[in-house]
């Protein structure tokens, strides 16, 4: 039994959520050519995400190029944005502190979204190289998503550690539940990450980082 489990967010953790995003809007758009003769719909999609109209970025981007956003439509896009194989990779601080921790800690993933989602992200990073858990909150059910601490427990119940430390980057949701654990709780604040400039003033993280490159030194 190693002496502490490090368990990993995925989004802006360990890769950049927007490239994701970005990944999707490219997919997207080749249906969109194809089926809906629309020849620049990833690029109006990634206007919107620039813009910040982030909840209605599908229907304002019909409207702009000209279709009705009925809820079928709609749907259909939600379900390709979701269901793609993602264009994404790990970020170079987060694959140098797996490998400084691997055979000095044991390495776990808990993430929350949409799982058919999720599981492809997982899939693109190859985190089951590297993970001795890996665990997505929808497959347990929504109710069990983060904040909630059913999924930190069913990790620790896998995974034996002395103490479990989680490193996150949104403290709106990320650290509540592994705080009331007694976990120890880091904060990734990545440029470019999308909840960067986001503030909780019930849960501060024991550290906070600019990115994962500090982490090995951080716990010691």
């Amino acid at each position: 039994m190693h002496e502490r489990c490090v368990v990993f967010d995925i989004d802006d953790t360990l890769y950049l959520e927007r490239d994701y995003v970005r990944s999707g809007f490219e997919a997207i758009g080749v249906w969109a050519r194809t089926w809906l003769e629309i020849s620049n719909f990833s690029e109006v999609c990634w206007q919107e995400f620039e813009s910040g109209r982030r909840s209605t970025i599908f229907n304002n981007a019909l409207a702009l190029c000209g279709r009705e956003p009925t809820p079928e439509l709609i749907g259909c896009l939600v379900e390709l944005y979701r269901s793609h194989h993602p264009r994404i990779q790990m970020l170079e601080d987060a694959r140098a502190a797996i490998k400084q921790l691997r055979g000095i800690a044991s390495l776990a993933v808990l993430s929350d979204g949409p799982l058919a989602a999720q599981s492809r992200k997982a899939d693109a990073l190859n985190v089951r190289e590297w993970a001795s858990s890996v665990v997505l909150t929808e497959a347990f059910g929504k109710q069990f998503c983060k904040p909630h601490q059913r999924c930190f427990t069913h990790i620790a119940d896998r995974v034996p550690a002395r103490r479990y430390v989680y490193v996150a980057d949104n403290p709106a949701k990320d650290f509540a539940g592994p705080m009331a654990l007694g976990w120890t709780t880091v904060r990734v604040r990545r440029e470019g990450g999308l909840h960067r400039d986001r503030e909780s003033e019930t849960c501060k993280p024991d550290i906070e980082l600019p990115d994962c490159s500090g982490l090995l030194t951080a716990l010691r």
